[in-house]
């Protein structure tokens, strides 16, 4: 059990480019403690086929999920197949994360317009939303058109929505289990911002305190510097992104590097414990690896911290 407090799940990254690295990285989710393992997506594998070819390898865990998935690219039926796909490899385990992206990916890769982002993801949601509990859809929207049922057999697959505009946070209050935040989301931010928002959405649509997930970097390291100029490295398109600009302006910060919690065991430790006492209800850890020494530190640091 982890003295933070709350779920704590292993981010495999957007690194991922093989059911091999997956592999790796949901047996030392296993091995650590964690109680989820999650996979991103981006340019690496897909998180829903990967999660259910790796399933076997994490069947102690409570929950595996997908953080996130866009939503521009696919049609929710095609979508909420995948799900229930992988719920029902998982034995009811599997969690949706998904979100809308970025107008640099959508319109760069798959061509579509992003002129509207906050209209597509009301209407895929609500469209989602009763295929992934086994029911009809029946959505004509601006953006999108849905109607029809799956016949996969499984449990209902509980849905997360990365959500930070107040729309987002308002629409995942009100018909998901909660938001996922990415890396530009500190602590500040959740309290003064998220939680309240999302809350009261969930409050006045009647459904149970929502799941508030950040997404906090560590590097166990004495050589902090090193890891704050890797992880300003590879977070420097995301500092450019319109809705992270907006959360580092709002937590007073420039880049995601700056909310990278690295140091001693106790220093990360601390870290991890702002975003519990923000309102985190759990927390989805990656590592900032500056070299081999820093990963297998931090990974050692993380089992110790879960208790295994």
């Amino acid at each position: 059990m982890s003295e933070l407090g709350v779920r704590v799940g292993w981010a495999g990254g957007t690194g991922l480019t093989s059911i091999d690295q997956v592999r790796e990285n949901a047996r030392f989710a296993v091995e650590a403690g964690f109680d989820a393992f999650w996979v991103s997506q981006i340019f690496g594998v897909d998180p829903m086929v990967a999660l259910a070819a790796v399933a076997s390898d994490v069947e102690s865990l409570a929950e595996v999920g997908s953080s996130v998935v866009p939503l521009y690219g696919r049609h929710p039926l095609v979508m909420a197949a995948q799900a229930r796909t992988a719920q029902s490899a998982t034995n009811g385990r599997f969690t949706l994360g998904l979100g809308p992206s970025h107008a640099v990916f959508v319109e760069g890769f798959f061509g579509e317009p992003y002129t509207q982002p906050g209209t597509r993801s009301v209407e895929f949601v609500e469209a989602i939303a009763p295929l992934l509990k086994g029911e009809h859809t029946n959505v004509d929207g601006v953006e999108l058109t849905a109607h029809g049922w799956l016949t996969i057999d499984c449990e209902p697959v509980p849905m997360l929505l990365a959500a930070m505009g107040p729309r987002m946070l308002k629409l995942a209050g009100r018909l998901t289990t909660g938001t996922l935040l990415g890396t530009a989301v500190g602590p500040k931010t959740v309290a003064d911002h998220i939680v309240p928002l999302i809350a009261q959405a969930a409050v006045d649509a009647g459904n149970p305190p929502p799941r508030i997930m950040p997404s906090p970097m560590i590097a166990v390291t004495n050589d902090t510097d090193s890891a704050y100029q890797r992880c300003l490295e590879q977070n420097a398109l995301y500092r450019e992104l319109p809705a992270y600009r907006a959360m580092l302006d709002r937590e007073g910060v420039d880049s995601s590097a700056d909310l990278l919690i690295a140091g001693s065991e106790d220093q990360v430790t601390a870290g991890l414990l702002d975003y519990v006492n923000a309102g985190a209800t759990d927390l989805r850890i990656g590592i900032a690896s500056v070299d081999e020494e820093t990963q297998d530190r931090s990974r050692a640091y993380l089992a110790n911290l879960l208790g295994t």
